[in-house]
């Protein structure tokens, strides 16, 4: 109970509440009948004067500091009143209104929001006390107003009582009946939990810190400070622009705030304070202001005091304050960009100015007072002027209260006009005058009571309202998605004029230019520095140091293999490391180079003309040993058809060598090394074959003779050979097969090359055709003393070492090398062996063939092993005792290992020497050894 009563005196307006104002009535701003009352908060005066008698007592006092800015509003509302009073928009309903001046004070709105709440007709405007409103009837139906987010606040809270639709103009707020404000910007009053009857006809404040972040960003600032003012509208802001700040890494450097009135008595020296703040930060070129204008008024004549130039990003509060712009030497503070709400068309509101000064005052204490305040200040220069209407109280008035101007002034009015705030208000009424249409369809609402503000409140929400020849309506927030103006004070004939540099859409979130020439302006702020560290160039990357903020920060060069593209990247990207590379500093990653043995490389073309220039030595001694072919020479190298071969597989070593150059392909990874394998084991097959013909022609030693003619197997020998080395190519290619490979072992090169896929199969068809190179060796080395004519052995014996020294070199090098020359070191090898073996066995006997034709004739060379003979007689006849008596047994091996014809079991043996045909001869008897000589020359 004890709270019921302390409630009631709350509620309860006495109609002689204090000398200021002597009843109710005079409470009220303006006024106008009609069957329905809409109510309007507006701050007229920007502060309330505070009493001086102590103690105080509960008095509404009287205020100071005129907003002409606000008292437009008055009008505008009033004049879009009285136009749809006078259309047909609501077909016989008028329209009545109540304003009250708020003097910027929450305490001074609650009062005038309780009378708005005291009951219809009520004989002593008293709030009476319920549980359920819903068959209440208020004093008003709507409210339009507040002018600043915090008073739209406290009153959207007592509003919400009676679910009275509130529709702010000028800033943020929701209110339950219907508060609909054309002003009050405030996030926060989007919330319809806490603010179900707040309704507004501007954008919230997020939409319009994040069109400041976005220009911002786009002048590529990110160093800035903020100063707003101690109350729920600057706080709500400055917690807005931080989040969308931090989103856009951008960074405060500080912030300061002011008190929310100017009769604070630190006031002075908190701005003091901001001002020496922005003088010390020098890298803070950028200034973002959230306060009410005669904030700003007073911050800005002390900036002009210290000097201070930079550039001041206006809120919606003050971006169009025509006071503000017209403070002597505003040039000297820099660049100005402000956002204001859009404006539609005012003309008629322009025409309703105009005709202003036979408007009746009786019921419009605003309109007097501004009447009175002409009078009073109607000699000085527009600047004065403006600053004497400001600065008059309503106390000091009185004592003009008769006198009435010589000058009317309407161009002061019209030069004061804020376009955007004017048009949101003519909107909020417009909203309300549509959401009761909707209701009086089927109702008189010529009754009072035939109407409840909360079901005004649910016609609100379904209000679409034509403006510019587009459908507008409020959201689920309650708020009207319209843009916003980007203003930029410029400097046009020595005054400052507000211009509309671009317009910025809410919904894209992007900025829109008339023309060239404009955004030209809106690129001109990029001329200006605002940042706590250099930008870094791509190519660097951000290193965070000690600094609090992620804006301070030092500029470090990308690694290699890494870059970045952008400016003031946070990381670098890293390159594809094996196809791609970057140096330190770089801003894009490069393709690597790939690298091969190509055609046109010096060392490849050398090489392939020495392939070449030995495919026509090839092909040389083909023609010079088929013109020959009866010779001795020729006859003794194995007859044309071996020679065609082993020049054949000196042919194909040869053209493997073109395998190794240009773009590996599988194909020649696989090809090169087993054509080459192959091929130079039947050249050393047949080299074999004639080095075991050579020592068995020429052997006079008995056991050995019959071994070599066991072996001597020309045709399956070489087949066999030749057929092992293809077996062990044919495994390696199908069990661990050559490919293709990309060495990345150089930063900037990719290699290609051929892995060979086993090296332990590379080494068995290596290590095989050493084998037979060792074997033909040994048998090429036992018949190096054979007739000088005849002595093939001996070159092959070069050849042999010469194959030798090559690979046993190779193997070393070729492990150490790499790179795109790694096929160059197998060629090589490959033409120093190939050409080892072709000259060491063909030159010579070109040589002979060509030169020394007087020793190609079979007299000669029948002379030649008559004296080989002679000499090797002498060893013979020494050995003839072991020989005779290990004939038997001799005889028997032989038959036993050889299984010869029936006349080697009669002591017939069997010598041939190269180019005749075989020679049957006895095994030389007992004294038979000077007969031995005859008998070989005349069988040869």
């Amino acid at each position: 109970m004890a709270f019921v009563i302390f409630l009631i005196p709350c509620f309860v307006i006495s109609t002689d509440i204090a000398f200021s104002c002597q009843n109710a009535d005079d409470f009220v701003g303006a006024s106008a009948p009609g069957d329905i009352i809409i109510g309007g908060l507006f701050a007229v005066h920007s502060e309330m004067l505070h009493p001086e008698e102590d103690p105080i007592k509960p008095v509404i006092q009287n205020c100071a500091g005129f907003e002409i800015q606000v008292f437009l509003q008055t009008l505008a509302m009033i004049h879009a009143i009285e136009t749809i009073n006078n259309s047909t928009l609501l077909s016989g309903v008028t329209l009545g209104y109540e304003i009250y001046d708020t003097c910027a004070e929450v305490t001074k709105a609650m009062a005038s929001a309780l009378r708005f709440l005291s009951k219809f007709n009520s004989s002593e405007d008293a709030v009476e006390f319920k549980c359920n409103y819903s068959d209440y009837i208020p004093r008003v139906k709507a409210v339009t107003g507040a002018s600043y987010s915090e008073v739209s606040m406290a009153v959207s809270r007592l509003l919400a009582l009676q679910l009275i639709p509130q529709e702010v103009i000028l800033t943020s707020n929701a209110t339950p009946g219907a508060v609909v404000s054309p002003a009050s910007s405030a996030e926060i009053l989007s919330d319809k939990i806490r603010f179900p009857s707040f309704f507004r006809t501007i954008p919230s404040d997020f939409h319009q810190t994040r069109a400041m972040t976005r220009l911002i960003c786009e002048s590529g600032w990110n160093w800035i400070g903020v100063i707003a003012t101690d109350d729920d509208n600057g706080r709500f802001a400055l917690e807005s622009f931080g989040v969308q700040a931090m989103a856009n890494n951008v960074c405060i450097a500080f912030k300061e705030m002011l008190p929310a009135y100017l009769s604070d008595s630190t006031f002075h020296t908190k701005v003091d304070h901001a001002i020496e703040k922005i003088v010390k930060e020098t890298g803070v070129n950028v200034i973002v202001v959230f306060m009410r204008q005669f904030h700003v008024l007073k911050l800005f004549k002390k900036a002009i005091e210290r000097n201070v130039k930079k550039v001041w990003i206006a809120s919606d509060n003050w971006s169009a304050a025509v006071k503000i712009s017209t403070i002597p030497n505003i040039r000297q503070l820099g660049t100005v960009v402000g956002f204001g709400f859009k404006s539609g068309d005012i003309s008629s509101f322009q025409e309703f100015l105009r005709n202003l000064h036979e408007k009746p005052t009786e019921n419009n204490k605003f309109l007097h007072e501004y009447i009175m305040l002409l009078s009073v200040c109607e000699y000085l220069e527009y600047h004065d002027f403006q600053k004497c209407i400001a600065n008059q109280s309503q106390d000091d008035l009185l004592e003009n209260a008769g006198s009435k101007p010589q000058i009317w002034r309407d161009d002061f009015l019209n030069a004061n006009i804020e376009q955007g705030f004017i048009h949101s208000t003519i909107l909020a009424v417009y909203a309300i005058a549509h959401a009761i249409k909707g209701q009086c369809k089927d109702r008189d609402c010529k009754d009072p009571s035939a109407l409840a503000p909360w079901e005004l409140l649910e016609e609100l929400k379904k209000v679409v309202v034509i403006d510019d020849d587009k459908e507008v309506k409020f959201d689920p927030n309650g708020d009207m998605s319209t843009s916003y103006d980007v203003l930029l004070w410029k400097e046009i004939d020595g005054h400052m004029e507000i211009t509309t540099m671009a317009e910025y859409d809410a919904e894209k979130g992007g900025f829109i230019f008339e023309d060239e020439e404009k955004k030209k302006d809106f690129l001109a702020l990029k001329k200006v520095q605002s940042t706590c560290s250099p930008h870094c160039r791509p190519g660097q990357v951000k290193k965070v140091t000690e600094s609090p903020h992620t804006c301070c920060y030092e500029c470090i060069y990308c690694p290699e293999n890494h870059y970045s593209n952008q400016t003031d990247m946070d990381y670098c990207y890293q390159c594809n490391n094996k196809t791609y590379w970057a140096p330190i500093n770089s801003t894009t990653c490069y393709r690597k180079t790939i690298y091969f043995l190509a055609w046109t490389d010096w060392f490849a073309i050398f090489l392939l003309l020495l392939s070449a220039f030995g495919v026509v030595v090839v092909l040389s001694i083909c023609v010079i040993f088929t013109k020959n072919l009866d010779t001795p020479v020729v006859k003794a190298s194995g007859g044309l058809i071996v020679c065609y071969i082993i020049l054949f597989s000196h042919f194909l070593i040869f053209l493997s060598t073109v395998f190794f150059i240009d773009v590996p392909t599988d194909f020649k990874c696989k090809t090169r090394q087993a054509l080459f394998g192959i091929s130079f084991t039947l050249c050393i097959s047949c080299i074999l074959i004639k080095s075991l013909k050579i020592l068995l022609a020429f052997s006079f030693d008995p056991k050995l003779q019959n071994f070599l003619k066991c072996m001597y197997k020309p045709i399956p020998a070489v087949v066999t050979c030749t057929g092992i080395q293809v077996i062990i190519c044919t495994f390696w290619l199908i069990f661990r097969t050559p490919f293709v490979n990309q060495n990345f072992s150089i930063p900037k090169v990719i290699i290609l090359e051929c892995n060979e896929g086993s090296i332990v199969a590379f080494g068995i068809m290596l290590g095989y055709i050493a084998a037979l190179a060792f074997i033909c060796f040994i048998f090429a080395f036992k018949g190096r003393k054979l007739p000088e004519n005849y002595n093939e052995a001996k070159f092959i014996t070069f050849g042999m070492l010469i194959y030798f020294i090559a690979w046993i070199v190779f193997i070393p090098v070729y492990a150490t090398t790499f790179g795109k020359y790694l096929p160059a070191v197998e060629i090589i090898v490959v033409l120093i062996s190939n050409y080892g073996i072709l000259c060491c066995t063909f030159l010579p006997k070109c040589y002979i063939i060509i030169y020394k034709q007087e020793t190609n004739t079979k007299s000669a060379f029948l002379k030649m092993v008559y004296t080989y003979s002679s000499k090797s007689a002498g060893s013979v006849a020494v050995s003839q005792v072991s020989l005779d008596s290990k004939s038997s047994s001799l005889r028997a091996t032989v038959t036993d290992s050889c299984k010869t014809e029936n006349d080697s079991e009669n002591g017939n043996s069997h010598f041939q020497v190269p180019g005749q045909p075989l020679i049957k001869g006895k095994v030389l008897p007992k004294n038979a050894a000077g007969t031995m000589i005859r008998k070989r020359v005349s069988s040869i």
